[in-house]
């Protein structure tokens, strides 16, 4: 009796024990999926309306345009060139998984096929696959996180960050370092399927827009070319504001 009392009374702790564990990870789990989607949000919401500058710099050229976008969820993005002149009108539309382009000077809209995909966007470091594959990391990976403390001087928080099976998305890993006080993001690296560096998106000039405190400019430098790069930097940002689905359309495309 007093054995059976023992293994009893055993079973107990291990159930007890148990519960801690399972709330702890529990736990932990919903607080990567809280700040994963407060990363996503900064720039996106569930609309959203920006002014950018992007800079470009490879080893031929170099060039700077200015432009205005709207968005709306994951599936619908429209890109409209305002500077410099002889570009002015040239728009990109994404609607669900088409890419769409419009040339003013010819007054033609290209419909971008999978061939094209893996081009260049504008001419910059972003190929129009990314726009079409724009992912959400707490939907489209499973993540964990890596790091927690002072590194370099800066408390922060790493994660790594591996595709699920079914994500539509074409890297290997992806390692995302925010600030542990202000969640904001520092740098992000992008791994192929070979688990090598493809790329590398900083962040920076923190400054209040939108309502509140984010990074005014990212940097994407590939991997392979780390003297060139690519420079977004947000002049103005709105998020959740109401858009029209017409808005996202072939004619609205051709608008100036």
């Amino acid at each position: 009796m007093f054995k059976q009392l023992l293994c009893y009374f055993g079973l107990a702790l291990l159930l007890l024990g148990a519960f801690p564990l399972q709330a702890m990870a529990e736990t932990h789990t919903e607080r990567v999926k809280i700040l994963l989607n407060e990363v996503d949000d900064l720039w996106r919401g569930q609309s959203s309306y920006a002014v950018t500058t992007m800079h470009v710099k490879t080893e031929h050229y170099e060039r700077t345009m200015k432009m205005e976008g709207w968005s709306k969820g994951k599936e619908k993005t429209l890109f409209r060139i305002m500077q410099p002149l002889r570009e002015k009108g040239t728009s990109t539309l994404k609607s669900d998984n088409h890419i769409y382009t419009y040339l003013p000077k010819t007054d033609r809209t290209i419909k971008l096929t999978s061939g094209m995909m893996m081009g260049s966007w504008m001419g910059s470091h972003l190929t129009n696959d990314d726009l079409v594959k724009e992912a959400r990391l707490e939907e489209d990976y499973t993540a964990e996180i890596s790091f927690e403390g002072i590194r370099d001087g800066q408390d922060i928080i790493e994660f790594t960050l591996f595709p699920k099976p079914d994500a539509a998305v074409v890297w290997g890993k992806l390692a995302l370092i925010i600030l542990a006080e202000s969640h904001i993001p520092v740098v992000e690296y992008y791994y192929d399927e070979d688990m090598v560096l493809a790329r590398t998106i900083r962040f920076s000039d923190i400054q209040l827009l939108g309502g509140r405190e984010r990074p005014a400019v990212l940097t994407v430098v590939p991997a392979d070319k780390p003297s060139e790069y690519t420079q977004f930097i947000y002049e103005q940002l709105s998020l959740n504001i109401q858009l029209k689905d017409s808005l996202f359309s072939l004619s609205s495309l051709k608008k100036r």
